[in-house]
């Protein structure tokens, strides 16, 4: 019998591993089969019942590797011998409890502080999630790791990521380079975030093709997002008009995740804050939810932690002290 498996690229390089290390494994494992490799072609070649048991967990290894970015010489052992096809990915999840997804070389990322869970749990329940709190609490890191978690379950066709392109400081006009150039140190949270998710190759891939798009907000006017999981981050920087054009952009089985942080606004003097109108506005509406992320969801050096509270502190005094109008 004759049989050829086809796999995407990258996914072939993970599962032979280096210099074809696991292929060599499991032509040890499986002596009666000839196993030739070519490209992201597998052909198996030998007995009738070797090959059809080799392709059945052949094919759980690929998804084993698709669901934790690894695939360890031990994984391999493991469920080549396993008798139920499933239980090792099953005990996986489970030993790891509030698990996201695997990201590259199977690191965990998972929602750690209560507030965390409490977003993952959200977006389960409502189409459209806002979370609003300080730097450091992992609201990006978090939004992102369940669109990437959506996109590999299937459940949508595409992530969007977006940001205002909003001055802190700097002048836009003054950056090198033509518009990409000086619109990506704005994007560069989301790119790092992603980069910490999947394998380059493939994140590469999927901007390539625009499955995953990061495009500056001003760039969502007039469409209708459909199949979609859609970031806005930092959208305490978009105005009342930018933020409604935003979440009127909402097509079907799209999800919407809406970060900020209202303490750290960029706008000019003379416009305001969509992200505080929206919070006045919407709350109450059944399938939104505002989230209200804290200084204990700060995931970052402790030292992050003292900072917000004592600028907290400082905010709260000054609101005392200043006279009344």
């Amino acid at each position: 019998m004759e049989k050829i498996i086809t796999l995407e690229p990258v996914t072939a390089v993970g599962i032979y591993g280096k210099n074809n290390k696991n292929l060599d494994l499991l032509r040890n494992i499986y002596p009666k089969l000839k196993l030739t490799a070519r490209g992201d072609e597998l052909k198996v070649m030998g007995p009738d019942e070797d090959v059809e048991l080799f392709e059945s967990r052949f094919n759980l290894l690929v998804a084993y590797y698709e669901h934790f970015e690894k695939l360890t010489e031990t994984d391999i052992l493991n469920i080549t011998a396993s008798e139920d096809e499933h239980f090792y990915l099953l005990d996986n999840d489970k030993m790891n409890g509030d698990v996201i997804l695997h990201g590259r070389e199977g690191k965990v990322i998972k929602a750690i502080t209560p507030n965390q869970k409490l977003l993952v749990k959200s977006l389960e329940n409502n189409d459209m999630v806002f979370a609003i709190g300080p730097a450091g609490t992992g609201k990006t890191y978090t939004s992102v790791a369940l669109a990437v978690r959506a996109l590999k379950n299937k459940q949508v066709k595409r992530i969007i990521l977006t940001r205002p392109a909003v001055e802190a400081g700097e002048n836009l006009g003054f950056l090198p380079g033509d518009l990409r150039d000086k619109l990506d140190p704005y994007l560069q949270p989301l790119y790092d975030a992603l980069r910490d998710m999947m394998p380059m190759a493939k994140l590469l891939s999927y901007l390539e093709d625009k499955t995953i798009e990061i495009a500056p907000l001003a760039f969502m006017r007039g469409r209708t997002l459909d199949n979609a999981y859609v970031i806005l981050d930092e959208a305490q920087n978009a105005t009342e008009a930018q933020l409604k054009m935003f979440l009127t952009r909402m097509g079907k089985n799209a999800k919407f995740f809406i970060t900020g942080d209202i303490t750290q606004i960029d706008l000019p003097r003379h416009q305001h804050s969509g992200l505080v109108q929206a919070k006045r506005i919407l709350k109450g509406i059944k399938g939104i939810e505002f989230i209200t992320m804290d200084q204990s969801d700060v995931v970052r050096h402790h030292l992050v932690t003292k900072i917000i509270q004592h600028y907290e502190q400082w905010e709260n005094e000054r609101k005392e002290n200043s006279p009344s109008t």
